[in-house]
């Protein structure tokens, strides 16, 4: 009786310790995460504060709507390299077609003003035109996407280059924008920042694409298992072409908010963006091993990774010091989901 107490006990209390295990195991990027935002909440107070959480918000929302583009095509077991060159193009672009009639450096000195809505047509086309030719290489001739997406990032930049050389006063930064651009943006309503507005409204249509039509299905269904997908009848071809274009809609987006967020463009805008993208997306849950992955997800991500970065420069901690937190951060977050995965299997 005694002994049979005694394996029974033994027994639920392994599984407990197991359970615990796990369960710190798993979460562990977010106990540092956590942590980390503590310590910066301990050293400065004034973190707090509401000042703050509607900065961090405003520099959220571009990086929220990129990751929702580069997130589904994490969700279809690739990457993009390109990204941060696509929103610099779309940036450029933007910025050129929307300066003041009066700016003495005007890209186009004898443009007449533009609706808002052409340039940032404009900006999603060449976009979505980009992206797509990144879904067809990497669907049709079952190139790596880190390859197919890094050659077109060299690329972009290439192109984004010429054209930023080409405007009348050559190659220099684009400024003096259009006061509707900037009030589009940086301006609020209600007291909140239109650019978090326009994140929230894009989130919520993210959310119903991915949850609730066959769109959303399909991705799921060919970044779990592509051979299944397609026996099931699954168009795999159209199904990447798709992702691939929204990513690039959401990047001609984030462009044309990014310049006037910023005040400026050049062909250097955009740089790096693709890590935080990815980074936001690998830590929010958002899966390399393919089909896993949640609106909720992204954004949370999205929002501890800008946290952590706001709040170090906030508390004057060395930038060399912020690219090496942010580094652990991301080879944790991918060392745990590929963890996660093997398990699984």
């Amino acid at each position: 009786m005694i002994s049979l107490e005694n394996t029974i006990q033994r027994k639920f209390m392994g599984k407990s310790k197991e359970n615990w295990k796990d369960l710190i195991v798993n979460n562990a990027i977010y106990i540092v995460i956590f942590s980390i935002i503590l310590f910066i909440v301990i050293s400065e107070p004034s973190f707090v504060s509401l000042a703050v959480f509607k900065n961090i918000l405003t520099q959220s929302s571009v990086r929220l709507i990129l990751a929702f583009g580069v997130g589904g095509i994490i969700i279809l077991q690739g990457t993009d390299l390109s990204l941060g060159r696509m929103v610099g193009f779309a940036a450029v672009i933007s910025g050129s077609l929307l300066q003041r009639p009066d700016y003495a450096n005007r890209f186009y000195p004898h443009m007449d003003q533009l609706p808002l809505i052409v340039p940032l047509l404009a900006a999603i086309a060449v976009c979505s035109f980009f992206s797509a030719v990144n879904g067809f290489v990497v669907a049709q001739f079952k190139i790596h996407p880190f390859l197919a997406t890094m050659g077109m990032m060299i690329t972009l930049y290439g192109i984004l280059s010429i054209y930023f050389a080409s405007g009348a006063p050559g190659p220099q930064p684009i400024g003096g924008f259009d006061d509707r651009y900037t009030e589009l943006v940086i301006g609020s309503t209600l007291g909140i920042p239109n650019i978090v507005i326009i994140a929230a409204i894009i989130s919520f249509f993210i959310w119903v694409l991915w949850n609730k039509t066959t769109f959303g299905k399909n991705m799921y269904a060919v970044g779990g298992n592509p051979e299944a997908a397609k026996v099931s009848g699954v168009n795999v071809m159209t199904t990447f072409l798709l992702v691939y274009i929204l990513a690039g809609v959401m990047y001609g987006i984030g462009g044309f908010l990014e310049a006037a967020r910023i005040g400026s463009a050049n062909n250097g805008t955009g740089t790096g963006y693709e890590l935080d993208a990815i980074a936001a997306c690998v830590v929010g849950g958002i899966s390399f091993s393919g089909g896993i992955g949640k609106v909720s997800g992204a954004i949370a991500g999205v929002l501890m990774f800008t946290i952590i970065s706001y709040g170090m420069t906030f508390i004057g901690m060395d930038q060399y010091f912020q690219y090496i937190i942010k580094g652990i951060i991301i080879v944790a977050a991918v060392s745990l989901d590929t963890k996660k995965y093997l398990k699984k299997s």
